[in-house]
């Protein structure tokens, strides 16, 4: 396998602490699960139409509450560690 060098250097650099061999294994099972998912879409697509303008929205719309309450989290948990230090 070969990684071009400035994108191995950016992986090594965000991956430092938990070490790249563990890096490399989350984003393979990130890609395997999309790729999963990606499959699911197609088979549901298949089976029930495709996805209405309303239904995709509803669905980003939905994405960004989550990813907000996961931001609120992350930094509601950062700074709970801070204060128990």
């Amino acid at each position: 396998m070969t990684i071009p060098e400035d994108l191995l250097d950016e992986i090594r650099a965000d991956a430092a602490e938990r070490g790249l061999s563990a890096y490399v294994t989350e984003a393979l099972r990130c890609k395997r699960d999309r790729d999963r998912l990606a499959e699911l879409v197609d088979w549901l697509q298949e089976e029930h139409g495709p996805v209405t303008e309303d239904e995709h929205a509803a669905a980003l719309a939905e994405l960004d509450e989550l990813d907000a309450e996961h931001e609120r989290r992350r930094t509601t948990g950062k700074r709970n560690a801070g204060e128990a230090a």
